[in-house]
């Protein structure tokens, strides 16, 4: 018996390596997805296991940093913190942290256990602080005097708005208000709850104004891939609400957008765009992660189609909503993980265009990996206008087996120095002109 399985798992392991090999080794090399109008391979489906494949989270050593663009300096902001994903520049200058990670779910099958020996490797999952620190440079020398844990307790904390003397924290079950004064680096008053979201999937929740300050736009992302737990557990997933702060009441503003994370308004046009990470298990660049302008009552695919009405044979189908769904503005190839996004204004950083800044985190699931820094999308007359240009790199060593760090949230402090937060190293860089 024992001679038995000893074979079953001699033959199971051969068999693993054989479908690693294949996988890592034929699904094609493309020409990275990017642009108005994307070369987008053909969809090649990789069945119930998609490829895995992640760098080993290491961080940063003493006096390590990324690498920055000709005529751009790069030096940290902060460093030590305890998985920061997001960044928010308060009024007066203060810089809030907010410090959270994913919770890894119980496995229901071996792709879901693979996942998460994968995700905890590369330092995606880990315990979360749920808490956001204040960080106050009062003398405008870069490095930070004041350094307080602003708010704790919170429900893996992400978005965060200030509405007048309202400050909105996207939790990941609930959007939620504190009342807030300007220069105070502590809250401990109770929140109070606006609005409540299905947690688990895709947990963030980031949070943005209108103009105005009448509504927050709160994005969701989907609970799973491609809605394989059925249509009803992605009800009020996968979509950017819209928030009135004055009926609290709220509302789908756009839907079929699998995993919305960073929201921006361009000022030219005053439209709301926001960066989307795509479905897996399609290929390397099948289908592109992408950056696009959001319309109201706008519906883009997810989990129907992608790119317009590029059928996902995986899904059982709604021509409808095939038929309904909008194209994005911009693909940001495939698997980037873009999550971060902030307007860049012209002239805040020399040779630097006006434009979107984006974080890409960083692929998991393609043979060749993508995305890991942060990168400036060029806008001219409202529009997304030529390729994109490295801001930010090196946070991804050579051979592909660890990370230094991984880029999230993107925002640009009242100096104008751009803020780059890294989960994986647990810092903050800060980038101005050399």
């Amino acid at each position: 018996m024992a001679l038995l399985l000893n074979l079953v798992i001699l033959a199971a392991l051969i068999a693993a390596g054989a479908w690693w090999y294949y996988r890592g080794r034929h699904m094609g090399a493309f020409a990275p997805a990017f642009g108005a109008a994307p070369a987008i391979p053909e969809a090649k489906p990789q069945g119930a296991i998609p490829m895995l494949k992640m760098p080993t989270a290491k961080g940063w050593e003493p006096g390590e940093k990324p690498n920055v663009a000709s005529g751009l300096k790069v030096t940290p902001f902060a460093l030590n913190l305890k998985h920061p994903r997001w960044a928010y520049v308060l009024p007066n200058g203060d810089v809030l942290i907010a410090e959270s990670a994913g919770i890894p779910g119980t496995p229901k099958n071996v792709r879901d256990y693979a996942m998460n020996r994968v995700m905890a490797r590369a330092g995606a999952t880990r315990p979360s602080a749920n808490q956001i620190t204040l960080l106050r440079d009062a003398d405008g020398d870069g490095v930070p005097e004041v350094r307080e844990v602003f708010m704790k307790g919170l429900n893996q904390p992400f978005g965060m708005a200030l509405v007048g003397d309202q400050l909105y924290i996207g939790n990941t079950d609930a959007v939620v208000a504190f009342p807030y004064e300007t220069g105070q680096t502590k809250i401990t008053a109770p929140g109070r709850t606006l609005m409540t979201m299905k947690p688990g999937g895709h947990w963030t929740r980031n949070l943005i104004a209108s103009a105005d300050g009448s509504k927050l736009y709160v994005a969701v992302g989907s609970q799973s891939n491609i809605a394989e737990n059925g249509l009803e557990a992605e009800q009020g997933r996968a979509c950017i609400f819209e928030l009135d702060l004055v009926t609290e009441k709220s509302r789908e503003f756009a839907g079929g957008l699998r995993n919305p994370v960073g929201m921006a308004w361009e000022p030219t046009a005053g439209k709301l765009w926001t960066v989307v990470n795509e479905r897996d298990g399609l290929g390397d660049e099948t289908p592109p992660d992408y950056l696009t302008s959001v319309k109201d009552g706008g519906f883009y695919g997810w989990p129907f189609s992608y790119w317009g009405q590029t059928v996902d044979d995986r899904v059982p189908q709604n021509a409808a909503k095939v038929a309904s769904a909008s194209a994005p503005d911009y693909a940001l190839g495939g698997h980037t993980a873009s999550l971060g996004l902030c307007w860049l204004p012209q002239g805040s950083l020399p040779a630097m265009p006006e434009g979107m800044v984006i974080g890409q985190h960083g692929s998991w699931n393609r043979s060749k990996l993508s995305g890991y820094k942060v990168i400036l999308v060029p806008f001219a007359n409202g529009k997304p206008q030529g390729a994109p240009i490295d801001i930010l790199t090196g946070f991804l060593a050579d051979d592909e087996k660890i990370s230094h760090g991984r880029p999230v949230g993107v925002a640009i402090a009242k100096d104008g120095a751009l803020l780059a937060v890294d989960d994986v190293g647990d810092a903050v860089w800060r980038v101005t002109a050399a």
